[in-house]
């Protein structure tokens, strides 16, 4: 009897243990939703639509579930997907209730900013099997996006940024943004004169009538579409009246980039053009598109990053029968406007000075750094260049030996008699020149034995003892040649990198570093000489050879050259360079060198305005004795020491040497004053 007894308590044991086994295997709601949001937050989209309940699947088939998700999450550029939920809490009553439904969190970064939203999840339980049952997804599109639940869309707009613009330091427009036309073609208004017609547009936009035939010929044009020919600027709005005239032409007036001051501030300011595949590549993703205009020379190109802005996005679920709604915006961000210390109708004028010649100069106030003015002659139209130049002047603009492409006011030159006022000052330094001391100098040249028939030569002789006044005055080669060969090429380099040879010009601008010589020493004799006087192999930037007389009239501290209007004034650069005292000798010099009859600039003495300045021949011949170019120097300012021109001309020789840059810089502050 006992043994049944224990086979029958055993056997009840077994059998309970086995139902509460069978209960712990069950499946509950949360296991289920635990696995689909695992896969969710993995993005396995197949996998979470096997989880989807079949009256969900009888509605969104696989396709539209995985490929909804697939390309809303792709065009947005989802990332840092991240989902979770939480267990309602349940009433004492509602002990032995098991939650079918739960609330969801879902947040992700996206193209156009964070997203963040709750929505809640329900799960049904449905057979498997006839004796199986699980839970599954009640899925509709308002788990995507709580939007999307009523059949809405998704859609991306973008707001392009307005690119900031360009002023001088009064506010006139460099680079701006205003109304241009672009021209284009109504094809079924062409006439029985289709070909005279044709001729005509071309004539008036520069372009070939092969250009219009190859536009008119594209799949899309049909007689009633607008086909775009060229845009064109204001600056260009004379020939509007006669494209009007012309029947199939209709021009539409949209925002475009302008250069005002066209050549004048080409090389300083530049233009954009169309991105290259190459730039897109660079560029950050999404910051620019195939149809974006990107800078492209001058401060168009150094500026773009502040210049173009951030273009806005909204991503918004859309219906017909509902208002939009934003699911996340990225505020359009404009580009930011700069102002420069550039005095533009000071750049006009010493541009429109230099006529046919090739040049640069640069003008700044010598008192706060600031720069007035950075011209490079020739140039080219900027507004050209931004909306399409015919092949012809392209290539005119290439093959031209005065080479307009090129920016001479970033470039280097050699200075000539201009470096004399920093070699007084250098030797002013080191003791090696003394104030009222002269020299005895015989003839018009000099050479030291061991020189061979090298000599160096001076423009004309001199009366008596020669000391810094009379050397500057008359620019005596020989005089700086002299003094510097004793002073040594050691001092001469060390004094020539405190004013900024062979170091970066601290500058907005990106300009060529000035070079004492090709290795940045001099190890001969002959090259020392005649580095003193700005031969050699000494090369300068107008910018730097105008910042290296500001010590001359702030006490000997150069200033720091600035090119935006909110840089500090007054920056010292190197300091220290010279007494107030040796200033003041140089600068009494330099005044003369305008006034006296022997020096070198009297075409500078004019009436109403007294300049000083310094005059500078430079030679480039490859051995002494023969011909070469002459470029012409002229470094001048009033009286009122609010401006400092430094100007170069090339090619002056047989016109005067220097003479002829004086006369233009003369005649330029005779029209600016």
């Amino acid at each position: 009897m006992s043994k049944w007894v224990k086979f029958i308590s055993l056997l009840l044991l077994f059998l309970t243990l086995t139902a509460c086994s069978e209960e712990e295997e069950e499946v509950q709601p949360e296991d289920r939703l635990s696995e689909y949001v695992a896969y969710w937050n993995e993005r396995n989209l197949s996998d979470m639509y096997d989880m989807v309940a079949d009256k969900s699947k009888e509605i969104y088939p696989s396709e539209e579930f995985i490929d909804r998700y697939q390309k809303i999450y792709n065009d947005i550029e989802v990332s840092d997907l991240s989902i979770t939920y939480s267990v309602p809490e349940l009433g004492e009553e509602e002990e032995d209730v098991i939650p079918s439904s739960f609330p969801i969190q879902v947040s992700m970064n996206t193209m156009a900013g964070e997203v963040n939203f709750e929505s809640e999840i329900s799960l049904i339980e449905q057979n498997i099997s006839e004796e199986e049952t699980n839970w599954f997804i009640e899925w509709n599109p308002g788990l995507i996006f709580p939007e999307l639940e009523y059949g809405a869309e998704v859609s991306i707009e973008t707001v392009e940024p307005t690119r900031g613009q360009i002023f001088d330091r009064n506010q006139n427009g460099l680079a701006t943004n205003e109304t241009i036309y672009n021209v284009g073609l109504h094809p079924a208004l062409f006439g029985e004169n289709e070909s005279e017609q044709k001729e005509q547009i071309a004539a008036l936009l520069d372009i070939s009538v092969e250009t219009i035939n190859n536009a008119l010929a594209q799949d899309w044009v049909t007689d009633d579409t607008f086909v775009p020919l060229k845009k064109v600027t204001m600056a260009d709005q004379d020939i509007i009246p006669e494209l009007d005239a012309i029947d199939p032409v209709i021009k539409r007036a949209e925002m475009g980039r302008a250069y005002p001051y066209g050549e004048a501030t080409a090389h300083l300011i530049g233009y954009i053009g169309s991105i290259t595949a190459e730039e897109l590549e660079e560029k950050e993703a999404n910051s620019y598109s195939q149809s974006d205009l990107i800078g492209k020379r001058g401060l168009e190109q150094l500026f773009e990053s502040r210049l173009k802005g951030k273009r806005g996005l909204k991503i918004i679920a859309s219906s017909n029968d509902r208002e939009d709604t934003i699911i996340a915006e990225q505020p359009v961000q404009d580009g930011e406007n700069i102002t420069l210390t550039i005095d533009a109708d000071l750049q006009q004028a010493i541009y429109a000075s230099y006529q046919d010649d090739a040049g640069t100069a640069a003008a700044i106030n010598p008192k706060t750094g600031e720069t007035l003015a950075l011209v490079s002659s020739p140039a080219f139209d900027p507004n050209q260049l931004t909306y399409g130049i015919s092949q012809t002047k392209w290539n005119a603009l290439q093959n031209d030996e005065q080479n307009p492409l090129l920016n001479r006011f970033a470039s280097t030159y050699s200075p000539g008699s201009t470096i004399k006022p920093i070699t007084a000052a250098i030797g002013l330094d080191n003791d090696t020149i003394q104030i009222g001391e002269g020299i005895e100098i015989d003839g018009l040249t000099w050479s030291k034995d061991g020189w061979g028939n090298y000599e160096v030569r001076r423009v004309s002789e001199s009366s008596g003892p020669v000391d810094l006044q009379d050397a500057l005055i008359r620019s005596d080669n020989i005089y700086f040649a002299q003094k510097t060969v004793e002073l040594g090429s050691e001092a001469f380099v060390a004094g020539l990198k405190q004013f900024g040879f062979g170091k970066d010009l601290p500058y907005t601008y990106p300009i060529s570093d000035s070079t004492i010589s090709s290795s940045g020493t001099i190890d001969r004799e002959i090259l020392l000489a005649d580095s003193a006087y700005g031969q050699g192999e000494m090369q300068m930037s107008a910018l730097h050879l105008a910042t290296a007389y500001t010590p001359i009239l702030n006490d000997g501290d150069m200033l720091q050259p600035i090119l935006e209007a909110d840089e500090q004034t007054n920056q010292v650069w190197q300091t220290g360079l010279l007494t107030s005292e040796n200033a003041q000798v140089i600068k009494e010099a330099l005044r003369q060198v305008v006034t006296a009859p022997n020096g070198t600039a009297p075409e500078a003495n004019i009436s109403d305005i007294s300049l000083s300045g310094k005059t500078g021949t430079s030679e480039l011949k490859s051995s002494q004795g023969e011909d070469g170019q002459e470029n012409g120097w002229f470094v001048a300012y009033p009286e009122e020491e609010d401006i400092l021109i430094s100007m170069m001309v090339e090619h002056v020789e047989g016109r005067g040497a220097s003479h002829y840059t004086v006369e233009k810089v003369a005649n330029l502050f005779k029209t600016i004053r």
